[in-house]
Formats: structure tokens, C-alpha cells, sequence
């Protein structure tokens, strides 16, 4: 009859990790945002001890853009101008998700599903562009 073949058992250590050890690497973080604000605090009360103090008449005026203000302070602004930034901005930030979906499309696996997925978000821009245009939000008149 053969002999059996000898077989090694190797431990396997798992790795525990411990609540300490968690809250250790939370703690460099707070650390880090604590000298943050200490910088800025520091840097803001060196300025205020080091300006000049000397207040005019001049001084307290309102100046824009190198004109006395005259008039009332309200003026009418056309909604458009705000409208056109929002829609910029949504499909800035919108773009800026294609980078990362790109970046996964090109992983071995993630190919249909990712597809998939960015076809519903980019189905989802459509119908809000399409949106702003019925409702007249792209005509400039």
C-alpha cells in the first residue's frame, strides 16, 4: 500500500484590527486639521495686530470697481446669466464623473455593467437638457 503523502500545516494569522489602531490613524487626521485651523487663526490675528488702523470717512465708502456708487444698491439682473452658470456648472461636475467611469470601463470585468450604468446617467443629462430647452431656458433673446 503507498505511504500517504506528509502534508505541512501552515497557521494562518489573522489580522485583528484593533479599535486603537483605528482610532490612531483618525487621530493623525484630526491632528492634521487642528494645525490647520491654527495656521490660518494665527495668520489671521498676526494681520489683524500688524494693520494699520485708521479709519476715514474714504475708507468707509462702498467702492466697486473704482466708481462712487450712485443710485440705489438694488439693480435688476437678468435670471438667464444665473441660469447658463447653473447649466455649466451641472455639466462641468457631470464631466468630471466621466473620468473615473473611463478609467473603470478600461478594468477587465466592469465592461457591459459600467456601460450600462453611464448610458442612464448620461440618459438622465439628456432629459433635464432637453428640459431647460423646451422650456425655453437655452434661447438667448
Amino acid at each position: 500500500m503507498p505511504e500517504a503523502p506528509h502534508v505541512t500545516y501552515v497557521p494562518v494569522h489573522h489580522q485583528t484590527t484593533l479599535a486603537s489602531d483605528y482610532f490612531q490613524s483618525y487621530s493623525v487626521v484630526g491632528l492634521l486639521a487642528l494645525v490647520g485651523v491654527l495656521f490660518v487663526a494665527v495668520a489671521f490675528g498676526a494681520g489683524r495686530l500688524l494693520r494699520p488702523v485708521v479709519p476715514t470717512p474714504e475708507k468707509l465708502l462702498t467702492y466697486e470697481c473704482g466708481v462712487d456708487p450712485v443710485g440705489e444698491g438694488w439693480a435688476h439682473t437678468q435670471v438667464r446669466y444665473y441660469v447658463y452658470a447653473f447649466l455649466y456648472v451641472i455639466f462641468a461636475v457631470d464631466s468630471i464623473f466621466l473620468f473615473p467611469w473611463a478609467t473603470v470601463f478600461a478594468a477587465p470585468g466592469y465592461g457591459a455593467t459600467t456601460l450600462v450604468e453611464m448610458f442612464i446617467f448620461l440618459g438622465f443629462l439628456a432629459v433635464g437638457l432637453l428640459y431647460a430647452w423646451k422650456k425655453g431656458v437655452l434661447a438667448w433673446a
